[in-house]
Formats: structure tokens, sequence, C-alpha cells
């Protein structure tokens, strides 16, 4: 037997029905006909109404069935809506999901981009409150504006502690480095002084998006190829390599590269920065010989430009001559030291820094290729000059430090203390802020001695170099804070004079 739906059950129930009505009414009249009349038959009138309870009850089920089927039916058709609107109310839930995932997002990027405006405008503060001080570096780029760009030195002076350090370039280095040979237009000054602060601090997640939207700025109105694209190029390239993001900053450098060429000529010292920038960042990658070219080119733009005397000259022969040292050409390297080292002394003078970093370069050139001699001559005399220029001629009451420490050594077996530190000890101040070298020339000699075995000559310069590196960095620690409290005190200052002039303008307003 087959199973039945319920359409087909009702269907059927409806019709038994009818069936069961029409039976019902045929049984009333027989019953009729029993009862009344001479025909009565009382057995067969009982057996009727028996059927007719029977038909009657069959009715009424009939009629359940029907009444149940409809309210099923209604029952079906309120899950059939039910589902409808849960199906409804999914896809709004859905949209609404959508909506406030959304609102968050922009409600993030707002957020982050009132934190970027917060600093930005207690950084033009800042600037506002020390605009004296730029209007002074304003007349001295002025003053320069007739030399060429510095050249960007490829390794600091001390390789040894200095070489790997990860610290942020310092802004004077980075305004000379990016825009070496091109004045920075109005326009962009002070959107690149923020940046080159803020780089400068370590600051790159605000330097990098501040960069990037200048570059999309300057190139909707000026153009990819315009200098002031390879200015931002060469900007945010140094923020890159200060990151070590070193293929990245080599892209931008390349396309810097490729626009100055291109606007200012091959020839531009601009385009001689940018070859050295390059030059310096394959350098720190250890690709000498990619970066040698590069810097031999950066070289003949600037012979050419300013003359083969000129000092930047020198500072690209520094360059040249240490890139071809880590190829070990030390014939080329020498020859590139000793020139640029006639050029400082002939055109900056004896008692240039340059003069004295160029010597402990050429120094440690011949210490790698075991000229201890030539080094150790090279050593005294940055010694002696510094010496000089710190305490005065030298005498039998007068010495240099690294003579001194000879006389250590060779009394140490008679008399360790018959050459007091205390004699020389006011000569590691020679070693000044500004002058590092001398710092690093101490310990170089030092080294030197330790090799020859003069152990004592060499503990004495070490002793020296350390006493003048921990003065060096408390000066540095004094001037940050004397310039913090300068700062504070001028705006306080300043704020009070405002305030008086407030009150003034006030009375006068009354009256």
């Amino acid at each position: 037997m087959t199973q039945m739906s319920q359409e087909e059950i009702v269907s059927n129930t409806k019709t038994v029905l009818q069936g069961l009505e029409a039976l019902r009414v045929e049984h009333l009249t027989l019953i009729s006909n029993l009862t009344e009349g001479s025909k009565k038959d009382p057995d067969k009138s009982e057996i009727v109404m028996k059927n007719i309870e029977n038909i009657e009850l069959g009715l009424g089920e009939a009629q359940v069935i029907v009444v149940l089927a409809s309210h099923l039916q209604n029952i079906e058709a309120e899950k059939q809506k039910l589902r409808t609107q849960v199906r409804r109310l999914c896809q709004e839930n859905a949209w609404l999901r959508d909506e406030l995932a959304n609102t968050q997002q922009k409600l993030q990027a707002s957020e982050q981009t009132v934190a970027q405006l917060e600093e930005e405008n207690k950084h033009l503060e800042f600037m506002a409150s020390v605009k004296k001080y730029d209007d002074n570096q304003e007349n001295e780029e002025q003053q320069e504006k007739s030399r060429s760009d510095p050249v960007v030195e490829l390794f600091p002076e001390d390789e040894s502690e200095e070489r790997h350090n990860m610290s942020p370039t310092p802004p004077n280095q980075f305004a000379n480095h990016a825009n070496a040979g091109y004045e920075i237009p109005a326009r962009l000054r002070t959107l690149h002084n923020l940046v080159i602060q803020y780089a400068s601090q370590g600051r790159y997640e605000v330097a990098v998006p501040l960069c990037k939207q200048a570059l999309e700025d300057l190139e909707k109105t000026s153009g990819h190829d315009h200098p002031d694209v390879a200015t931002m190029l060469n900007i945010l390239a140094l923020v890159y390599r200060d990151q070590n993001k070193y293929k990245e900053a080599a892209n931008l450098l390349n396309d810097a590269l490729a626009i100055r060429e291109k606007t200012l000529g091959e020839n531009h010292p601009a385009v001689a920065a940018t070859l050295n920038n390059l030059a310096v960042l394959y350098g720190k990658r250890g690709k000498y010989k990619d970066a040698e070219p590069l810097c031999k080119r950066a070289l003949e733009i600037r012979e050419n430009v300013l003359g083969k005397n000129h000092p930047d000259v020198a500072k690209q022969l520094n360059n040249l001559a240490l890139l071809c040292q880590n190829q070990t050409k030390y014939e080329e390297v020498e020859m590139y030291y000793q020139r640029a080292l006639e050029i400082y002394e002939m055109k900056l003078g004896p008692d240039d820094p340059n003069v004295a970093k160029t010597k402990n370069n050429l120094a440690s050139c011949y210490l790698k290729q075991g000229k201890y001699k030539e080094a150790e001559i090279l050593y005294k005399q940055v010694l002696t000059r510094a010496h000089e220029r710190e305490f005065g001629a030298i005498n039998g009451e007068n010495k240099p430090i690294w003579q001194v420490a000879e006389e250590r050594e060779e009394n140490k077996l008679k008399n360790r203390e018959n050459t007091p530190y205390g004699e020389y000890g006011g000569w590691h101040k020679a070693a000044k802020v500004d002058s590092p070298t001398v710092t690093t020339t101490l310990k170089n000699l030092g080294a030197l001695y330790r090799r020859q075995g003069k152990y004592e000559a060499a503990d004495t310069l070490e002793d020296c170099a350390l006493r003048s590196k921990k003065e060096a960095l408390d000066l540095v620690k004094q001037s940050k804070v004397a310039k913090i409290l300068g700062v504070t005190e001028e705006n306080r200052r300043q704020r009070m004079k405002d305030s008086d002039n407030y009150d003034e303008e006030g009375k006068r307003s009354q009256k």
C-alpha cells in the first residue's frame, strides 16, 4: 500500500464525509418508516439506530480530520513565513556587520590621522618657537650657496665601533645627503624639514607616509620627471636605508638618478650626489665592485665642475679609497688617500679635522698591509698635532701622549709609578666632541702597540681613549639638557610677554 500525501488524505476524507452524510440521511428516512405506520419493527429499528450512531461517529471523526488538516496547513504557512523572516533578518544582520566593519575601519583611519596631525601640530609649534635658529641656518645656507653639495661619507670615522650602528641619521647629515647640489623650493621646505626631523628621531612610521604623500602630490602637480620628485625620492631612500631596506632604497636612488640626469644634466653636482649615495648603499651591502664605478663617476663629475683640488673632491677620494681597500687594492688606496690628504692640507690647512681623519684612514691601510712603521708615524702625527693645539709647543715638560706612553713602557720594570697618570691626565680633553678622530687614533695606536708587545704603552693610550670618550658623552648630555632648558625658558618668557600684552590691550579696551 502506497503512502498517501496530506492533500490526498484530506480529499478522501471529504469524499467519505459526503458519503456518510448521505448514508445518515437514508438511515434517518429508514428509521422514520420503521417507527411510524403499520410496519413497525423494533428489532430493525434498533439496528438502524446503532448504524446511525456509528455513522455520526464517523462523520465526527472525518470532520476532526478535515479541521486538523486545515490547522496543519495554517501552521505550515506560518512556518514558511517565519523562515522567510529569519532569512531576511540574517541578511540584514550580515549587512549591518559589514557596515559596522567599514565604520570601524574608517574610525581607526580617522584616529590615526588625528594622531598624526596632532604630532605634526606639536612639531610645527616647536619649529615656530625656535624659528630664530632656522633664520640663522638660512643665512648660513645663503653663504654656502656657491659651494656644491658635501659628499656623503661612506663609513664613519671609528669603523670598529660605529660601522654597524643602526641609529638614525642626524638631521643635518640627512639634509646634506638627500638634497646636495639642489636647493629645496619654498613649497617643500616645511614638509622636507618634518620628514628629516621624524627620520632622524627614528620615527619612520610617520616619516615614510609623509614622504610618500609628498611624492604623490608632486607627481600630480609637476609630473614624475621633476627635480623636486628626485629630491623626495632621495629622502625616502635614506629613510629606507636607515631601516635596512636596501633593495627599496636602491630602486628609489636609481629612479632619482635617472630624473636628475634627464632634468639637470649628466654632469650636475646633484647627479654626483645621487651617484655617491648609491655607492654608499652598495658599500654598506658589501657590493664594493658595483659601488666603485659609481664612485669614480661621481669623482669625475666633481673634478670637472669643482676643480681637482676642491675639498669635496677629497671627500669623494676618501670614499673611493675605502671601496678599494675592501677589495684589497692597496696601491690605489694609498694613492687616493695621499691625494685627498694633499687637497685637505692645501685648501683647509693642517688643523682641519679631515686631515687627521684621512691620516687615520691611510694608517689603517698600512696596518692591513703589515706596514706598522708607516702607520705608527701617521698616528703619532695626528696625536702630536692635537697636543700642540691643546697645550702648545712640545718640549721636555710638555710631551704628547704617545711619548708619555712609550716612557711608561720603558720604565715599567723600574717603577710602575714613575710616570703617574696625573701628569697627563688632562690631555684626553683634546679629544673633543667635534673631533672624535683623536679618540680613534688613541685606540688604533694602542692596538698597534699591543701587536708589538708594548702592553704598558697600549694600556696608557686605551685608558686615555676611554676617559676622552666618557667626557665627550658627558658634554653631549650637558649640551642637550642646556638646549632643552633654554628653549623651555624662551617659551616661558614669550608666554609671559604675550600675557602682558593681552592685559594691556584689555585695560585699554575697558577705558
